[in-house]
């Protein structure tokens, strides 16, 4: 009696294998394999909650594992029994593949299958096998499950009908999900849903924005449906292109209709929740400039802008910046810094930011207005939402903060139409109350430019706490551009041209770059004071200036 005991602790999934493998052998699986191999089954059966046909088959796969092409003839051999008694268990396997036990390749007219490593694991550990968790996922798990369900499908152990079936069951069980959410509310067909989710699959895990019909095709059973999709597609009529989800990809600025990519504006609709390298420098994500890319370039302001330009230099010095956030936090104030740097075309705006990246060592993520603006009314102001989500993102992950800059800002900083009707009214009101909504809980740096100020709105004035003009540059200040930007000019000549021309620095530069092209076109090794003459007074078009220039001695 004893021994009898001793005997059942020692029954585990693997020795239930092995006995059921050992009495099945040439059994035909007769009333008397039933009776001697019970034991086994009923602890196989009773462990992974199957029935006994399916223990028996569970029992013949796992001893087969090592063959990744197992097929029910080499059953039957094993059982010494017919195929039509082995196709009599055809449910039971379904059964256990569609628990995931066990996966089929259906492969033209040849049926073969294979045993997962997870299988192989339970019955190691003698643990009743799990499925793997299909809600709650994270939207890196989604996307790792879709990549084995995909990798199954071309491998061709799962049908067209399971592949959308598996797919539609990831999506039903992860709706918390935004790239679930965004996909469902298309309310495509599940046919053109389940192609997105290949789109989406290639882009995200394989990093793929150049795909082929034959990177698609393996999808479909049938070639009636792989030939229609490749018509549709190169016609550019199928749904996803309509719906703007997918587009041509383009060659050397050349349509190419062969290949195709995910849209800028599908991506950033159902990809918020992925951290893309490949989305970095995308349209609503904002263009990241590394400080350490950024030329070193000497500017020259007036007394006063040069002195809030300092003060704003030191502010952002990493050692100021982290100790006035901490000691605005404690006192119960806002964090955030937001400038506006306002004033006429070429007067330094943008390059001062530039340069004080680069000399407190911080990022820029410069943000592309006109692309935020999305043709699709609604989804701008998700475009802008999502710019603020980003820059928060990368602020978190950055050691040091970046700055977040609205280059040339005039087109959404400008006075709010009021009783607006139309709907682009209406969306540019809505993208401009999101911006201020941002400004009020922004934790960061934020700077504006325009040349505008006198359209800005108040709502948008007061939420500026960094206000800086810049004026056209001072005589002095002219004098010392002239110098930087061409260091062979004698003394009398700068002063001469400084004092007739009333240029900002952007001007100067142009025509400093003019007379550059033409020293390299006609080889003049000096300047000539007749050459940059006229091209000051072809800088200032219709304000050109008569008579001969002075010199001053």
């Amino acid at each position: 009696m004893e021994t009898i005991k001793k005997s059942a602790k020692k029954m585990d999934l693997l020795s239930a294998v092995e006995k059921i493998v050992e009495l099945s052998k040439d059994s035909h699986l007769d009333a008397d394999f039933y009776k001697k191999a019970a034991r086994p089954l009923n602890y196989i059966s009773k462990k992974m909650n199957l029935t006994k046909e399916q223990s028996i088959m569970m029992a013949l796969f796992i001893d087969n594992s090592s063959d990744m092409s197992i097929t029910i003839s080499d059953f039957a051999k094993h059982l010494d029994c017919s195929m039509t008694r082995i196709i009599r268990f055809m449910n039971d396997i379904e059964g256990l593949e569609q628990r995931g036990m066990i996966h089929c390749s259906r492969s033209g007219s040849k049926i073969t299958y294979r045993v997962p490593m997870e299988t192989i694991d339970s019955f190691r550990k003698d643990e009743e096998f799990v499925p793997r968790k299909l809600s709650g996922l994270s939207i890196y798990d989604l996307f790792g499950m879709f990549d084995e369900i995909f990798q199954m499908r071309e491998d061709d152990e799962l049908t067209y009908e399971l592949t959308k079936q598996r797919i539609q069951d990831l999506l039903e069980n992860n709706k918390h999900l935004v790239f679930v959410q965004k996909l469902k509310s298309f309310q495509f067909s599940e046919k053109d849903e389940i192609l997105l989710v290949l789109f989406s699959h290639l882009f995200v895990n394989n990093n793929d924005d150049n795909i082929g019909t034959h990177d698609l095709v393996f999808l479909y059973d049938r070639s009636f449906e792989k030939s229609m999709l490749k018509s549709r597609l190169t016609n550019g009529t199928h749904i996803l292109q309509e719906t703007k989800m997918i587009e041509f990809n383009n060659e050397e600025g050349f349509v190419n209709r062969e290949f195709y990519r995910m849209t800028w504006l599908a991506k950033q609709m159902l990809f918020p929740e992925l951290n893309l390298a490949s989305m970095n420098q995308d349209k609503s994500g904002g263009n990241l400039i590394k400080h350490q890319e950024i030329t070193p370039k000497q500017l020259f302001y007036d007394m006063e802008v040069n002195s809030q330009v300092e003060n704003l230099r030191q502010l952002l010095e990493e050692k100021h910046y982290k100790e006035i956030c901490s000691r605005l936090k404690e006192q119960g104030y806002r964090s955030g810094f937001t400038c506006l740097f306002y004033g006429a075309p070429g007067t330094g705006k943008t390059e001062t930011v530039l340069q004080l990246a680069r000399q407190t060592g911080r990022n820029i993520m410069q943000v592309n207005i006109p692309e935020i603006k999305s043709a699709w009314v609604g989804e701008s102001e998700k475009n802008i939402k999502h710019l603020f989500d980003t820059y928060r993102m990368k602020a978190e992950k950055m050691d040091i903060t970046p700055i977040l800059l609205f280059n040339e800002a005039d087109a959404i900083i400008g006075k709010r139409k009021e009783g607006a009707e139309r709907a682009v009214d209406k969306m540019e009101n809505s993208i401009q109350n999101i911006i201020l909504q941002e400004m009020e809980t922004l934790n960061g740096i934020m700077i504006a430019t325009t040349n505008l100020a006198q359209n800005m709105d108040k709502a948008f004035e007061r939420r500026f706490l960094y206000k800086i003009k810049f004026n056209k540059p001072s005589l002095e200040a002219r004098m010392s551009i002239w110098h930087e930007m061409l260091p062979s000019l004698s003394d009398s000549d700068i002063t001469a041209l400084a004092k007739k021309y009333d240029f900002s620095g952007g001007q100067i530069e142009n025509i400093a770059r003019h007379y550059a092209i033409d020293g390299i076109l006609h080889g003049e090794d000096s300047i000539s004071l007749e050459t940059l003459m006229s091209h000051c007074d072809n800088e200032r078009l219709g304000q050109r200036v008569t008579g001969k220039i002075g010199f001053v001695k």
